[in-house]
């Protein structure tokens, strides 16, 4: 894995002017998925425009073909936290597949949301104790997250500033062999150095909250709000 920005530039996704609407569909050579989240009123699949036909199924509680703000996308009904029973049906999930799990890749996900929530799993894949590791974003008290823990350690990264003021927002987490990167609307806003090592796991990708809770001894994390796409590029 080469340390340093080596991630190809996207303007559709990784250069994006703070509040208006695009479109994650001019993906890079490196796109691993391009979920753009445009797909009409009661879609049940999500379509994967990144050309390895890596869809997810859509559950019956989220909202698609949703337009807010000048955009078309997916809303997420909040949820009480930590109250039974789960909900699964709040999530998408992708079927794993080798293509987007990091390993020792660098890795980088972009994500356009908004929300006026104070918490909630934005984007996973495995979670805290899965063999192989995992990798979230998550908003707790409207401030980005950005955690990928891997066979040499665990690094995380924190916005110093919410962003959970009903506007849209682009959030974009960078893993490379150095630490990881947050950037929100095109700016960095957080860096820490660190190494976390190969990250493989089992898991489906998870959009929305955790796969695997009972709101009882693991809380499910749901996220409250409204998400464009989703974009996962590796350099």
């Amino acid at each position: 894995m080469r340390g340093g920005r080596s991630f190809v530039v996207v303007s559709t996704v990784a250069a994006v002017v703070a509040g208006t609407a695009t479109t994650a569909g001019a993906a890079a050579r490196n796109a691993v998925a391009v979920w753009q989240m445009n797909e009409s009123a009661g879609a049940r699949t999500m379509v994967d425009s990144g050309g390895r036909g890596l869809h997810g199924s859509i559950g019956g509680e989220i909202a698609t073909g949703v337009r807010t703000g000048g955009a078309t996308g997916y809303h997420f009904s909040r949820l009480a936290p930590d109250t039974p029973p789960p909900h699964p049906r709040h999530l998408v999930t992708v079927p794993d597949n080798a293509a987007l799990d990091p390993g020792t890749r660098d890795y980088a996900v972009t994500l356009r949301l908004r929300t006026t929530g104070k918490f909630g799993n934005l984007v996973q894949k495995g979670q805290a104790t899965v063999a192989g590791g995992n990798f979230k974003l998550q908003i707790p008290s409207g401030k980005v997250q950005c955690l990928f823990r891997g066979s040499s350690g665990s690094v995380i990264v924190s916005a110093p500033r919410a962003i959970n003021d009903g506007r849209w927002h682009t959030v974009r987490c960078e893993r490379t062999a150095s630490g990881l990167t947050l950037a929100v609307d095109g700016r960095t806003v957080a860096r820490r150095a660190g190494r976390t090592g190969a990250i493989s796991n089992s898991w489906p990708v998870s959009i929305g909250g955790k796969t695997s809770c009972d709101q009882v001894d693991v809380g499910c994390d749901y996220y409250f709000g409204d998400l464009d796409y989703v974009a996962i590029e590796t350099g």
